[in-house]
């Protein structure tokens, strides 16, 4: 299993190895960059039964905004990536599964500039290898990428981290309340042994004075 750097878009966990038995979960991609800096362009198709052979290949097309047209920017056959367009040259790196048997297509933007403003997609061409015959199929995704010069916090982010802060007090009030009510019952009952200490030893006293009778 491979945890992605969850700075560059993804936080999730997914097989790069083959074969695959790791847990595979489709996550969208981030969609803001930092002028500058490098971006991870997420693209992720998990296939319904992990036990099938498969093997795929992987495109990204890019439309700049504005414009109607995408361009083929990268094609990925495994163990090959190639950079189809000048504007990407030495730019682009492949960051997704290390093997034919592909569910995820990432890939990377180094240097990233405001001229990357744009739609890219993505096209996950696959092919299943069942008892009875192959199966082809063709997933696409889409990612509206805008290039900024300071990364602001995305709405996920903050709410994340809005929970998570209410789940620290929430846990915190608890504790309190946990360490009150133990304190209370082991209170209440040092008591009552004591009240029974003092009334065995009252008792014993009544009996001496009667021997003494």
């Amino acid at each position: 299993l491979h945890v992605a750097d969850t700075e560059d878009g993804i936080c999730c966990l997914f097989c790069l190895s083959s074969p695959c038995h790791g847990g595979c979960a489709e996550v969208d991609s981030r969609t803001q960059a930092v002028a500058g800096e490098r971006f991870l362009l997420g693209c992720i198709s998990c296939k319904r039964r992990e036990e099938v052979s498969a093997r795929a290949t992987v495109d990204w097309h890019f439309k700049p905004l504005g414009e109607e047209e995408f361009r083929h920017i990268f094609h990925y056959d495994h163990p090959i990536g190639d950079i189809l367009h000048e504007d990407f040259s030495s730019r682009l790196e492949w960051h997704g599964t290390q093997s034919s048997d592909i569910q995820m297509g990432a890939i990377y933007i180094h240097n990233v500039t405001y001229n990357d403003t744009g739609t890219y997609r993505c096209t996950i061409h696959r092919t299943l290898f069942l008892s009875q015959y192959d199966e082809h199929v063709t997933v696409e995704k889409e990612v509206e990428l805008s290039v900024v010069a300071v990364a602001k916090p995305e709405l996920t982010a903050v709410i994340s981290k809005i929970m998570m802060y209410v789940l620290i007090v929430v846990l915190q009030l608890w504790l309190i309340v946990i360490l009150v009510l133990c304190y209370k019952k082991t209170s209440e009952e040092y008591d009552a042994r004591e009240a029974r200490k003092a009334l065995k030893a009252q008792a014993g006293q009544v009996t001496q004075d009667s021997c003494d009778c």
